[in-house]
């Protein structure tokens, strides 16, 4: 009919305008999320009035809240477009035990061990950041500025990778420039964090965690479907080689891939890695109650499973597209979105919403537990004397504005001059932080015997062996070059040195221990529905 009317020099006109439609559709989606957002943001203004609704949301945020906060912290664009793309581009269909691993090692396993534990004692020692923990667990004031420090530096690679992700997304769905990409990303992060602090966080979380599932679903359908379904997928991918990679037919197709030690290695810092991350285990320090944990634990752990299994599932199929990929050119961060780039216009606007949704709620939590570290554990008492809870609060929010600063103007540095890949910016920041805090804060939970002295040899040891890993990487054994390996080595060594140490050098103060391990053993009363008694 247009063809009619117009004739065929009509034609282009007729066609300029589909694109402007299938645009306006992307746009609006990004108006009305952005618009959510911020609604949130102030609204939730006035659950932050003092450093405990700031920080912890008045430890008394709810099981789904928590749950999905934990789940949209976790997972972000680098794990969407970083690592599903580079993990699934070596092992393959292999690569979905990284989001198993995360589900149930990360997510179920974390909650198991560390979240009743981690609300009960952070509480009895009114701590509100993990430094701060260590600080009056361990009585010193030392360990809690050094784990501040380590903090603040650590979480800045990590923030930087979470833009570069959001850029290729961008790149693909509107053409736009990177810099103006992470600009917005970050303004408007800030000011629902600064507005409305961790329950702004925690709500929208919970909103994006509703889209990260559902996209994740609607993409990885489609993605099958244009491929043939998943049996025709699996087929065409079996017959994928590649020699460098491995000399086994089906390698890609195969239950553990073609480098079952690697991808191990990967399984142990996605997962393991939470365990021992400032902006994950605070998520424990907030909850509610007894019910909130038991809930959350199977929400976060099916939230998990479909959100980093799912990702990881759909990344797994990436060298179906390999026609289409340069690797030594694009990099891994760019297989993801090549695999989208057919996708209708309206579902890649879902996706990028829901990598939007991954970035932002990660920011978020990265920021909040940067500043609030920085301010409450380092500035106060220490630069600052007798900070009352509004100065508290007005640092934080100063800080989220310089944290946020930094960490964009170190992702735009990144991006132009290709110093790494997504991948390696993570596995640098959870190895150092993972590795440093993992084991001291495990025992520091369990174990009565664990001391300041080990405590300090595994945040040395951690960050000491990351850094050198950045500088050095050519000087370390084959295995251990990845900063994906050399992370969970640390992790694992932690676990080691801590107890090892704290045998070997002066127990703490028995008043101490005891004081603190009293908190377990503190009498509640509970209903009948609770415990029917005898």
């Amino acid at each position: 009919m247009f063809l009619w009317r117009f004739g065929k020099a009509g034609y282009p006109q007729i066609k300029r305008r589909g694109l402007w439609f299938k645009m306006t559709e992307k746009i609006v989606l990004l108006v009305a999320f952005f618009a959510s957002m911020v609604i949130v943001g102030f609204y939730c203004r006035k659950h932050s009035t003092d450093v405990n609704g700031f920080v912890l949301g008045g430890r008394s945020v709810g099981p789904w809240l928590t749950a999905f906060s934990y789940g949209t912290s976790y997972f972000s664009a680098v794990i969407f477009v970083g690592y599903a793309g580079q993990f699934g581009w070596k092992f393959g269909i292999a690569s979905t035990w990284i989001g198993l691993g995360n589900a149930v090692l990360g997510s179920l396993l974390a909650w198991v061990v560390l979240g009743r534990r981690t609300r009960i004692m952070t509480q009895y020692l009114d701590t509100a950041t993990m430094p701060e923990f260590f600080g009056k667990r361990f009585e010193s004031n030392k360990l809690k500025i050094g784990a501040s420090i380590i903090t603040f530096v650590f979480l800045i690679p990590y923030t930087a990778s979470l833009y570069n992700g959001l850029s290729r997304l961008f790149g693909m769905a509107f053409n736009i420039d990177y810099t103006v990409c992470i600009v917005v990303m970050a303004v408007l992060t800030g000011i629902y964090v600064i507005a409305g602090g961790y329950m702004a966080t925690a709500i929208n979380d919970f909103i994006q965690g509703i889209i990260m599932i559902f996209g994740i679903i609607a993409v990885v359908a489609v993605v099958l479907g244009n491929n043939g379904g998943f049996m025709e997928a699996l087929n065409t991918l079996s017959h994928v080689n590649d020699p460098a990679v491995s000399s086994q037919a089906g390698a890609f197709t195969s239950f553990f891939g073609p480098d079952p030690l690697s991808l191990l290695g990967v399984i142990i810092l996605t997962s393991l890695g939470t365990w021992g991350l400032p902006q994950m285990v605070g998520k424990f320090y907030a909850i509610k109650d007894e019910h909130s944990i038991n809930k959350g634990m199977v929400i976060s752990t099916f939230f998990a499973i479909i959100v980093a299994g799912g990702s990881y599932f759909l990344g797994g199929f990436g060298r179906l597209f390999s026609d289409r990929i340069d690797i030594a050119t694009g990099g891994y961060d760019a297989i993801i979105p090549t695999m989208l780039e057919d996708l209708p216009s309206l579902l890649i606007g879902i996706v990028v919403i829901l990598v939007l949704s991954a970035s932002m709620s990660t920011l978020s939590s990265l920021v909040m537990a940067s500043s609030s570290t920085l301010a409450l554990d380092l500035i106060k008492d220490n630069l600052i004397k007798n900070m009352d809870e509004k100065k508290q609060v007005f640092t934080i929010r100063c800080l989220i504005v310089v944290f946020i600063l930094i960490s964009v103007i170190i992702a735009i540095v990144q991006y132009k001059s290709s110093v790494t890949f997504i991948a390696q910016l993570m596995g640098i920041s959870w190895g150092a932080l993972a590795g440093a805090f993992l084991a001291p804060f495990l025992y520091g939970l369990y174990w009565k015997r664990t001391t300041k002295a080990a405590v300090w040899v595994s945040f040395i040891f951690s960050t000491v062996l990351m850094i050198c890993n950045m500088l050095f990487r050519t000087a370390f054994p084959p295995i251990l070059q990845s900063p994906i390996n050399a992370g969970a080595f640390a992790m694992i060594m932690g676990l080691i040195f801590v107890p090892v140490i704290s045998l070997l050098t002066k127990a703490p103060r028995k008043r101490l221990v005891d004081d603190a391990f009293a908190s377990y053993d503190t009498k509640v009363i509970v209903s009948v529905k609770e415990d029917l008694g005898e």
